[in-house]
């Protein structure tokens, strides 16, 4: 094992995998427990949609992805906020408006320039050798500002995710938590596009939590537990990937299945013999 990895971080683009790959999952499994439990875990597939047509877009214009694809989205998961709090339209059918719509953009802008190519094929699915330097310096970058917003707002976000109308009463600004979690969101999303594949990138936000509820049942040994999970699916994922040369996305939600899996499996022979 050990000199497998010897092997594997001898290569530049495996060490910038394992760089953001970490990062990104580590964020992703503490906004992921936030978002599972307020039920707007949709909003990650929702926004991955929303980043796909921004990619979309972004090569059609021969324009640097990031540039086009972080404003888009963050704005994107403000205005899914914003329609299901200030409109007669809930948050499931305000995120599936504006994901299909978006979904829709990209295929028709895709069809209209130079079809599906490599670089929407790796971001619609994932690739660790798509991951360059300047991905991983905006990853180093934006991956501090959301874990240190999220240790900085923990206790109100604990608040605001199990009770918000006490928040609320208690003078907590829930509304700008809200559009805080969303925008941290988006900042993952599209971080995790490179690696992840904008199709399987709300798997690292969903599939952490849930596992890790299996068996705990404290928010903080939940948060714990479900970075230990996103971290290793993601480090077992890429292996498997150098290995057998499959995508690095795929890999890593196959990973989280199995863990899923595992720990419900422990979770109920548990209960059985409690």
């Amino acid at each position: 094992m050990l000199s497998l990895m010897k092997e594997m971080l001898e290569y530049p683009f495996m060490v910038r995998a394992f760089i953001a790959g970490t990062l990104i999952a580590l964020c992703a499994a503490l906004l992921g427990v936030s978002l599972v439990l307020k039920r707007y875990s949709m909003i990650g597939d929702g926004l991955s949609h929303v980043g796909f047509g921004a990619l979309a877009l972004a090569t059609a214009l021969n324009a640097a992805p990031m540039a086009i694809a972080i404003p888009i989205v963050v704005t994107a998961s403000v205005l899914m906020l914003w329609i299901a709090q200030n409109s007669r339209v809930n948050g499931d059918a305000a995120i599936a408006l504006i994901s299909t719509g978006s979904m829709a953009v990209g295929v028709m802008i895709i069809s209209m320039t130079n079809g599906m190519n490599v670089d929407v094929y790796n971001y619609l699915f994932g690739s660790i050798l798509s991951m360059s330097h300047d991905d991983i310096v905006l990853s180093i970058c934006l991956s501090a500002v959301v874990l240190l917003l999220f240790i900085l707002f923990y206790n109100r976000i604990f608040a605001v995710t199990f009770d918000e109308n006490f928040a609320r009463a208690t003078g907590t600004n829930a509304g700008l938590l809200n559009i805080i979690i969303a925008l941290l969101t988006a900042l993952v999303i599209v971080l995790g596009m490179r690696m992840m594949g904008a199709l399987l990138i709300s798997a690292l936000i969903v599939f952490p939590p849930l596992t890790s509820m299996r068996l705990c049942k404290t928010f903080r040994t939940v948060i714990l537990n479900s970075s230990v999970i996103s971290v290793l699916c993601v480090w077992i994922g890429l292996i498997l990937s150098y290995l057998f040369g499959t995508p690095s996305g795929a890999s890593i939600v196959i990973c989280n299945i199995i863990a899923f899996c595992a720990y419900g499996s422990i979770g109920l022979v548990t209960k059985k013999n409690a």
